[in-house]
């Protein structure tokens, strides 16, 4: 099991620090009430934690699948 996060984008970054709104875009929510998974590392905690005033967060678990071979 890995866990993941669900981030979405709850407030839109328009009216914020443009700095903000590239974060958004870089995690890749383009849209108000987009949500996308992404991995619970440092880095991307670091992007959330920048802009959490525009965010909604959870902590997914998801089981990894086996590698094809």
């Amino acid at each position: 099991m890995a866990n993941k996060l669900e981030i979405t984008l709850a407030r839109s970054p328009i009216g914020f620090e443009k700095s903000q709104g590239l974060t958004a875009r870089a995690l890749g929510l383009t849209k108000r009430g987009m949500t996308v998974v992404r991995p619970n590392n440092d880095s991307i905690r670091g992007m959330v934690f920048k802009i959490r005033h525009l965010l909604s967060v959870q902590e997914v678990e998801v089981a990894e699948e086996a590698e094809a071979i």
